[in-house]
């Protein structure tokens, strides 16, 4: 928070801390969903290189949505991961969303929406991105299976 010109206060971080860790926690999860089936599981698994926050710095996708009339993210991320050597950047933006009064949420009322995909900076993440078009429009089973 220092590093971003903030000056919490301890009874703040109280209620900070919990939401950070859960939209984290939701981010990773999201990232472990594009990974399923990926191999990472033979070396140890997916692992956390590196993370960055580009709070200021909009992703193609956002800038579209907010064309189109959609709130801007409240923050963006990057993650880097590793799946038995092969890297892949992942590109995650927070939007703030609308709390169901009638869902028990485990960060109180606040609401927010993560957008998770791989970045669209190399031929893995053009794959995995075209992979998942593809099952939407034409299912899984329709898939082009590839030979190992």
């Amino acid at each position: 928070m220092a590093r971003k010109n903030h000056n919490p206060r301890a009874d703040d971080m109280r209620v900070v801390v919990p939401i950070h860790n859960a939209v984290n926690e939701r981010a990773w999860q999201e990232v472990l969903k594009w990974e399923t089936g990926r191999g990472a599981e033979k070396c140890g698994g997916l692992k956390l290189v590196s993370f960055k926050g580009n709070a200021h710095k909009l992703t193609p996708k956002a800038r579209l949505k907010m064309l189109f009339g959609y709130q801007a993210p409240f923050d963006r991320h990057d993650w880097l991961v590793d799946r038995c050597g092969v890297r892949t950047r992942y590109v995650i933006d927070f939007y703030t969303g609308r709390a169901d009064p009638n869902t028990p949420s485990p960060t109180g009322n606040t609401s927010f929406y993560l957008d998770v995909r791989p970045a669209l900076d190399n031929f893995e993440g053009i794959k995995m991105r075209f992979g998942r078009l593809w099952d939407q429009w034409f299912g899984n089973a329709a898939r082009p299976t590839q030979s190992s």
